[in-house]
Parts: structure tokens; C-alpha cells; sequence
């Protein structure tokens, strides 16, 4: 659960192709605390479903945002590793 001193990153994974969205999601999420976001913008029609899998299956939780300049968009809280 996110707290005040938790920090929110974007990651702009526009433009590019699986599997680097998800990628690059793990990457960052690796760098990040325990209740830190995740804001996640992906344009590959892929990632609306490599995303949410991943985040789930690794123990973070995933909501879908508003969609943006035509990129899926995906707020993610870091869970426990």
C-alpha cells in the first residue's frame, strides 16, 4: 500500500515492441520500494495483456488507467519481491 513517502516513476514504453515493455517494467520495479508507483505507457497492443499478467504474477498490483496520446496506460504498485 502506498504511503507518503512512496515515490510514483513514469515509464515510457512507447513505441516499443514485446517483449521490451514488459522488460522494462520489471526492470524499473526491481529499483523500487515496496508501495512505490509504477506509471506505465505502452503503445504495443501486447503489452494491454503481458503487462497486468506479469505485475500479478510477480506479486505487484496493476489498475488500468485512462488511455493516453494512444498508448494503454497502467498504474502499478511495487509489492513485496
Amino acid at each position: 500500500m502506498a504511503n507518503e513517502d512512496s515515490a510514483e516513476i513514469t515509464l515510457d514504453a512507447t513505441g516499443c515492441r514485446c517483449p521490451v515493455p514488459v522488460l522494462k517494467v520489471e526492470a524499473a520495479l526491481r529499483r523500487m520500494a515496496v508501495g512505490d508507483r509504477l506509471l506505465v505507457m505502452a503503445d504495443d497492443p501486447i503489452a494491454a495483456v503481458d503487462i497486468p499478467h506479469f505485475c500479478r504474477s510477480a506479486g505487484h498490483s496493476v489498475e488500468r488507467a485512462p488511455d493516453r496520446r494512444g498508448a494503454c496506460v497502467f498504474l502499478v504498485t511495487c509489492g513485496e519481491k
